[in-house]
């Protein structure tokens, strides 16, 4: 099995994060999204990934996976334990709504390519892309403060899906100096999440290609 990652990339730290809590230690093989204009637009990865984005995970069998939601779900119906989703179909679909707001509303606003579209193609000004990106990520924060529940993590006592979507995040602000005293609950849900060994190993600066 080949992660293609990049250690800066939110998506693909969701990915090592769900393979770490699985246990599951494929090849990682780095994909620079910056270096020399964007390895991911090289022939060979395109050749792997026709978006152009990280992850991508290919299997034993040669079969490619695309997209951080797809992948982690695969990794959970293929190891069932320990399990991402509550088994209360409500407590289910509240956690997979907590992910949503970060991997449908935030992170495709605030991702690599948006941003250089904003700066390259419409023209804009740092500040400006600065005050763009602060703006998402307090809208959605502010959602996802409210939808939290009793810790330690963000639903209880429980890994779940909320947790490998918030962890991510929360660097990426943390990494573009997006004010977080408004969000006591993730801050605090995110402390208690950076302890465990998978989220840890999982570190953008804990990677081969950390900078």
């Amino acid at each position: 099995m080949k992660h293609y990652t990049y250690f800066r990339s939110s998506a693909a730290y969701r990915v090592r994060i769900a393979l770490n809590l699985k246990g599951i230690a494929p090849e990682q093989i780095s994909i620079h999204l910056t270096r020399e204009g964007g390895k991911q637009h090289s022939p060979e990865y395109r050749a792997v990934n026709p978006q152009r984005r990280v992850p991508s995970l290919v299997l034993d069998s040669g079969e490619i996976l695309m997209q951080s939601p797809a992948i982690i779900e695969y990794l959970d119906e293929i190891h069932p334990k320990p399990a991402f989703l509550p088994t209360d179909p409500i407590a289910r679909a509240k956690v997979r709504a907590f992910a949503a707001v970060i991997g449908c509303d935030i992170h495709p606003l605030d991702n690599l390519a948006p941003l250089q579209y904003l700066k390259r193609v419409l023209k804009q000004e740092q500040p400006a892309i600065d005050a763009w990106y602060h703006h998402w990520i307090i809208e959605g924060f502010t959602a996802l403060e409210t939808m939290i529940r009793p810790g330690p993590y963000c639903f209880g006592d429980s890994v779940t899906l909320a947790d490998i979507y918030l962890v991510p995040q929360m660097y990426n602000a943390r990494r573009l100096k997006v004010p977080l005293d408004a969000f006591p609950k993730l801050i605090a849900a995110d402390g208690e999440l950076q302890k465990l060994p998978a989220f840890d190993k999982a570190r953008p600066e804990n990677q081969p290609d950390a900078e």
